[in-house]
């Protein structure tokens, strides 16, 4: 068919496909069929051809033109009944896209959960549970009853004269007789398969001066971004509830966003309790069918609040009136793969598109937030002092050089001490090693070499619980090795600290009940549910775990916090390192002495003098945030500049090097004088999964160029099967 022009008879949609093709981007156009042109509308889940093959897309436009020069095909199917995208998110797709350069379909795709994605059927993951009801009046039923030789049948009808409906799992004959008489009729009930477990045991507490204050400051009726800074324990979570409490009270919706699954039961607990059933959750520790649950409840407007973690920003939730983001400086808010939006960015979006404030809350903001704050971009609002009779803990920082002259390498006297100390009290602990595994390396010590992933640039980690050597890149393993593969030695020694060996060291020190809380740990289902309330309840004593136990949690009994080699995140090569130290150490810290029982903490150092451990020590933002940004300053770093990250990848090491050296040239060319172009350069690990990884950094304070080279660059390199190209704009790490 060529160069249509429909008159009415014949529709058009324009559809955008999920293809596995870099080029694919575009839409492309198909013939509406009869059946659906009057259902069908933008926002639509359809399956149509591509390649020979039936692919899923959806519907941006429709019409009764098509002006093209390609004989067009037909959509095979609709997949839903309602649009599964609708104006809001079709918006936010075009407006997510000019920001970071990515696809629209990848965007698309982000939003929905996998069982949206996947194979193209309406039903996809509903669970239904069926009931009988009654269908004729009660005098009909009677008169049947007194006629009926069946005891079955009198049964059933004499139990429905009893019960509303009765649940059915299996039809048998007497159950389909009396269906084909007309006496009863199925109804079916959609089944929700997400159970939260919640405890009920949180209870509405009454805002101090400071907490209303903040709740008063923020106006509900236009969008404004607000920056809640708060001293770890000073109640931000009631001020971000009673928030959302004013929100519902109007009738619109609120979407609250947390940072770490682990957090999810505590924070989901409170808000069932104050709240009830008008909450959804969408966080990565449900299973497909739980997700699906729980968005299908979103998108039919049975929720009014929406917890969950970073994609939870995209629930199609309508009306809405606020958007919280708890611990808005972790950087599980940035998606690391594509599309790398920030959760902030999309949340600003929406509060934009809703005219609806968005509340960033942190102990220690991020540099940029608390700038944007302190310029009024953002309105600060300031918790001082812990809520009720929790104090700030006194901390103490350990010399671990000192400790080593004297034979304690893991833990020092000082932490051994207390931890023996708090046992005796019946009070519990948290440890902080943000390391897992049992060590991070094995070494012959007879030549020196070190086990290495055979695939990335990279040591293999320890796992003493299944005696293997693990890649926490690409998760290649091996069995334990106990002999050199290069000498042949067996004088083979493991190096390093993981939270494997510091579990087993715990063990052989104290008698004490031990919970650790990683990633091994808590990789089933419903682990950290379990850890964290086994914990609550004082099951345990010790809960010792990497940095999904640093924010968040709130237990009474906790008045000793340990952290072992704090200043492990200060050797990264990263120009946030010291703003990760401080927060994680600032963040853990504020785990201690949450009740009216005082709270330690102990952190444990290499280079205690180092100014994030020494200002975490006195709990002492401002002093840090200054410090730190007079070092961004000095080298060019945000806040003060912008920085977008190009990471060039390939199998093959010359070309890699060279496409690389190529888009360097190209950028120095091209962009303004003002703007500096780092690299190419190796990325810190540089192969992975035997691929190659370049970077060039690109640090500009305005560049109206910008836009157009980065989009350049990226068309080129969209047809080239042997390189990849990635633009990460505002990267959290380089």
């Amino acid at each position: 068919m060529r160069n249509i022009r429909g008159d009415g008879d014949i529709m058009f949609a324009e559809v955008i496909i999920e293809y596995g093709a870099k080029a694919v981007d575009k839409l492309f156009t198909y013939i509406v069929p009869e059946e659906y042109k009057s259902v069908i509308k933008i926002g639509h889940r359809v399956l149509v051809p591509f390649n020979n093959k039936l692919i899923e897309g959806f519907v941006l436009n429709i019409s009764n033109q098509y002006n093209g020069e390609y004989e067009l095909k037909r959509i095979e199917k609709l997949c839903d009944e309602e649009p599964i995208l609708n104006q809001e998110m079709l918006y936010l797709g075009e407006a997510i896209q000019k920001k970071i350069l990515c696809s629209r379909i990848s965007i698309y795709q982000a939003m929905l959960p996998k069982a949206l994605k996947a194979k193209c059927n309406t039903n996809i993951g509903i669970k239904k549970d069926r009931y009988i009801v009654l269908d004729k009046d009660k005098k009909e039923i009677s008169d049947y009853l007194d006629g009926c030789k069946y005891e079955m049948q009198k049964d059933i009808l004499e139990q429905l004269l009893i019960n509303d409906r009765i649940k059915v799992s299996k039809l048998n004959s007497s159950i389909e007789t009396l269906y084909k008489k007309g006496l009863i009729r199925y109804e079916y009930e959609e089944v929700n398969r997400y159970n939260s477990n919640c405890s009920g045991k949180y209870h509405v507490v009454k805002l101090n001066q400071e907490q209303q204050a903040a709740v008063d400051k923020v106006e509900l009726d236009k969008f404004k971004a607000y920056l809640l800074y708060g001293v770890t324990g000073s109640g931000k979570t009631e001020v971000y509830m009673e928030l959302i409490d004013k929100v519902i009270s109007q009738g619109k919706t609120a979407i609250m966003l947390v940072p770490e699954i682990s957090l999810t039961p505590q924070i989901v607990d409170r808000f069932i309790t104050r709240f009830g059933s008008e909450i959804a959750i969408l966080h990565s520790g449900l299973s497909e069918v739980e997700k699906y649950d729980e968005y299908r409840k979103i998108l039919t407007g049975k929720v009014k609040i929406v917890v969950g973690a970073r994609s939870a920003v995209f629930a199609p939730l309508k009306n809405i009136g606020i958007i919280v983001i708890d611990e808005e400086h972790t950087s599980t808010y940035k998606q690391d793969n594509n599309p790398r939006y920030h959760a902030r960015d999309v949340a600003m979006m929406r509060g934009k598109y809703y005219n609806a404030p968005v509340i960033l809350g942190s102990a220690t903001p991020s540099l940029e937030s608390f700038a944007r704050a302190l310029n009024g971009v953002y309105e600060l609002l300031t918790l001082k002092n812990r809520a009720g009779a929790g104090r700030l803990p006194k901390i103490e920082i350990v010399d671990m050089k000192e400790e080593a002259r004297h034979g304690n390498f893991i833990l020092s006297k000082s932490l051994t001490d207390k931890i023996w100390d708090r046992l005796r009290k019946r009070e519990q602990i948290i440890l902080l090693l943000n390391r897992r595994g049992y060590s991070s390396m094995l070494t012959c010590r007879d030549c020196g070499s070190v086990i290495k992933c055979p695939n990335c640039d990279i040591s293999l980690t320890y796992h003493k619980s299944s005696n293997t050597n693990r890649c926490h890149y690409c998760n290649y393993s091996i069995k334990n090795v106990n002999r050199c593969p290069k000498c042949g030695s067996e004088n083979m020694k493991d190096y390093g600290l993981g939270t494997e060996k510091l579990e087993e060291e715990l063990n052989k020190v104290f008698k004490a009940r031990v919970i650790r809380m990683d990633m091994d740990t808590t990789s089933k289902k419903g682990m950290h549910e379990k850890i964290i309330t086994d914990f609550g309840e004082h099951k345990y004593d010790i809960l010792l775990g990497t940095q999904m136990i640093a924010k968040g949690l709130d237990f009474p009994l906790v008045t000793l916090v340990g952290v072992i080699n704090a200043d492990s995140s200060l050797n990264v090569p990263d120009f946030r390192s010291a703003e990760v130290t401080f927060g994680l150490l600032s963040q853990v810290s504020g785990r201690a002495g949450r009740s009216d029982l005082a709270g330690e903490v102990v952190i444990q150092s290499y280079n205690p003098e180092h100014y994030s451990i020494v200002y975490a020590k006195e709990h002492d933002y401002y002093s840090f945030y200054k410090e730190e940004m007079s070092v961004r300053k000095t080298l060019s770093y945000p806040p003060y500049y912008y920085i977008t990250l190009i990471n060039i990848t390939s199998r093959d090491y010359d070309l890699g090097f060279k496409e690389a050296n190529k888009i360097g040239e190209f950028l120095r060319k091209n962009l303004s004088v003002d703007t500096k172009v780092l690299g190419p350069s190796m990325a810190s690990v540089f192969r992975i999964n035997n691929i190659y990884h370049y970077q060039c950094i690109i640090k500009y304070k305005r560049d109206d160029k910008l836009n157009k080279v980065l989009t350049h660059i990226d068309n080129i390199y969209k047809i080239n099967n042997k390189v990849d190209v990635s633009i990460d704009v505002d990267p959290i790490r380089v």
